[in-house]
C-alpha cells in the first residue's frame, strides 16, 4: 500500500504505512509530472484557511485592491522561486526533507529542523482540521436546520465540537487505510472548489442587486491610501503570503522526490502557485465584496457566507467541498511533513501508522485550542511567527545544497548515522546549529518586538537571508564542512 499516489500512478511504496518512510524514491516509483505538483498547490491556495487568509489581507491593511492584488501575484511568484531551489535537490535524489537537512545540520542535528517542521506541520494539521469542521457543521445546519449559536465551551457549540470530532477521526480513516485516498480527494476537490465559489459569487451578484461590482471598485479604488500606506501593505502582504508557504518551501523535497524529472516540478509549481494565486484571488475579492453589500459585514470564512446565503443546496454541496478540499491539502502538506519528521527521531522504530497517530492525538489538542489562540495573536500574527523561525534553516540549507556542495551529495553518507561527511561532531554540525539560533532569534524579533516593527513584512526573508548569509561566512572559516 502506498502512502502517495496521483493520478499519474504510484508514486511512493517507500512510505508503506509499516515500513520506513525515509529511503530515497526509486526510479521507478518517481512518476509524478506537472498537474501532481500543480494539484499539491492548488489545494493548498484553495483550502479554508487559505481563503480566510487571501480574504482577510484585501481588508486588513488600508490598501487598494490592486496593491494587495498586486503583492499576492508577487507572493505566488516568490514563493515558485523558492520551491524550485528548495525542491532540486530531492527531485534529483529522491530523498525527503528530513534527510536532506542531514547534509548541512549533520546526520543527528537534522533531527532539529526535521522535528521544527514536524512540530508546524502538527499544528498545521490542528488548525485545519478545525477549519474543516466548519465545513462539516455548515452540512449538519444546512440538513436539519439548526440555527447557529447555543453555549460555547471553548468558542466552539456542541455541533462545532461535533463536527470537529468527526474531521478528527476521518483523517485517521483516511490514512489508516493508505494515502492513495488522498489522490481522489485532491484530483476532484480543487475543481469542484472554484465551481463552488463561482456559484457563490452568483448568488452574491442576484443578492447585491448592482452593487457588488461597484463595493469591488471602491476596494480597488480606494481614495484615501497614501504611497506609503500602499507600499508598506504591499511588503506586508507579500510578507505574510511568503510566510504562509514557508514550511512548504522548506521541505518541498518531500513532494519533488517524486517527480518524474526537473521540467515536471517547474511547470508544476509555475501553473499551481502564480496561475491560482490569480484565480483564487480574485474569487476571494469578489465574494468578500458581495458578502460585505448583502449582509453588511466582512465575513472572511466561506463556509460563514454560504451559510448566510440561506441555500440549503448550496449549503450542501459548498460543506462537501471544502471538506474534500481541506482534508484533502492537510493530509498531504501537513500529516506527510509530520510523519517524516516524528519517523526520523527513530527511523527503524517509528512505522508510517506510528507517527501518523501521534501527529493525529497532538493535532486534536492542537485543533481544540485553535480558536481561543488565534483569537490572541490574530491570522497575520501566527503566520509570520511560524514563517520567521523557520526562515534561517532554509537558508542554511540552499546555501550549503548549491555554494558549499555544488549541487552533490552523497546518498550512502546521508543515510550513515555513525560515520561519514555529514557525521560532523558526533552528528552535530555546531556552527549550522548556533547560525540557526542567531538568526531565528533575530527574525522572529522582527514580528514581536516593536523596535523591528518596520521590518515585520521583511521577516521570513531576513531569516533565510541572514541564516544563508551566516552559514556562508561561519563555515568558510571552519573546519566542520
Amino acid at each position: 500500500m502506498t502512502a502517495i499516489e496521483t493520478n499519474h500512478g504510484h508514486a511512493g511504496s517507500t512510505l508503506d504505512p509499516e515500513g520506513n518512510t525515509l529511503q530515497p524514491v526509486k526510479a521507478s516509483e518517481k512518476t509524478w509530472g506537472w498537474f501532481a505538483i500543480f494539484n499539491v498547490w492548488a489545494n493548498d491556495v484553495q483550502s479554508l484557511f487559505g481563503y480566510s487568509l487571501v480574504a482577510s489581507l484585501f481588508i486588513s491593511y488600508g490598501v487598494s485592491g490592486w496593491t494587495a492584488f498586486a503583492a499576492l501575484i508577487a507572493a505566488g511568484l516568490f514563493t515558485m522561486w523558492m520551491v524550485n531551489l528548495s525542491g532540486a535537490p530531492g527531485e534529483k535524489y529522491g530523498i525527503p526533507y528530513p534527510v536532506l537537512a542531514r547534509a548541512s545540520l549533520g546526520t543527528s542535528g537534522a533531527r532539529l529542523p526535521a522535528v521544527l517542521r514536524a512540530t508546524v506541520a502538527v499544528f498545521w494539521y490542528g488548525v485545519q482540521v478545525y477549519f474543516a469542521s466548519t465545513a462539516v457543521a455548515l452540512l449538519i445546519r444546512s440538513l436539519t436546520g439548526i440555527e447557529a449559536g447555543g453555549a460555547e465551551v471553548l468558542g466552539l457549540t456542541g455541533i462545532d465540537w461535533l463536527s470537529f470530532f468527526i474531521v478528527w477521526a476521518f483523517h485517521i480513516v483516511i490514512f489508516w487505510r493508505g494515502m492513495n485516498w488522498v489522490e481522489t480527494f485532491l484530483n476532484i476537490a480543487g475543481p469542484l472548489v472554484y465551481l463552488v465559489m463561482i456559484g457563490l459569487l452568483i448568488v452574491l451578484w442576484q443578492k447585491a442587486d448592482g452593487q457588488l461590482l461597484e463595493a469591488t471598485a471602491t476596494i480597488f479604488a480606494n481614495p484615501d491610501a497614501t504611497f506609503l500606506t500602499e507600499f508598506n501593505g504591499f511588503v506586508a502582504i507579500v510578507g505574510t503570503m511568503v510566510a504562509y508557504f514557508a514550511a512548504v518551501m522548506i521541505n518541498f523535497s518531500d513532494f519533488s522526490r517524486y517527480s518524474r524529472d526537473k521540467r515536471s516540478m517547474v511547470m508544476g509549481n509555475l501553473v499551481g502557485l502564480p496561475f491560482n494565486m490569480i484565480l483564487f484571488s480574485a474569487l476571494a475579492l469578489l465574494t468578500t465584496a458581495g458578502a460585505a453589500v448583502v449582509f453588511g459585514e466582512e465575513i472572511t470564512n466561506p463556509s460563514l457566507i454560504v451559510e448566510r446565503t440561506d441555500s440549503v443546496l448550496l449549503g450542501v454541496i459548498a460543506a462537501l467541498t471544502f471538506f474534500a478540499a481541506t482534508v484533502g491539502i492537510n493530509l498531504v502538506a501537513n500529516f506527510i511533513p509530520a510523519v517524516n519528521g516524528i519517523a526520523n527521531l527513530a527511523p527503524e522504530k517509528i512505522s508510517f501508522r506510528k507517527a501518523g497517530l501521534i501527529t493525529s492525538f497532538l493535532a486534536l489538542i492542537i485543533g481544540g485550542f485553535w480558536t481561543s489562540f488565534i483569537s490572541e495573536v490574530g491570522i497575520s500574527g501566527f503566520v509570520n511567527t511560524l514563517g520567521a523561525t523557520l526562515a534561517p534553516v532554509f537558508g542554511i540549507m540552499i546555501v550549503d545544497y548549491y555554494l558549499h556542495r555544488g549541487q552533490s551529495l552523497d546518498l550512502d553518507d546521508l543515510y550513515d548515522m555513525s560515520g561519514g561527511r555529514y557525521h560532523y561532531s558526533n552528528g552535530w554540525n555546531l556552527t549550522a546549529v548556533k547560525v540557526f539560533a542567531i538568526a531565528a532569534i533575530f527574525s522572529v524579533a522582527t514580528v514581536w518586538v516593536p523596535w523591528f516593527g518596520f521590518l515585520s513584512g521583511y521577516n521570513w526573508v531576513i531569516g533565510a537571508c541572514l541564516g544563508g548569509a551566516l552559514y556562508y561566512a561561519m563555515a568558510r572559516t571552519s573546519a566542520t564542512t
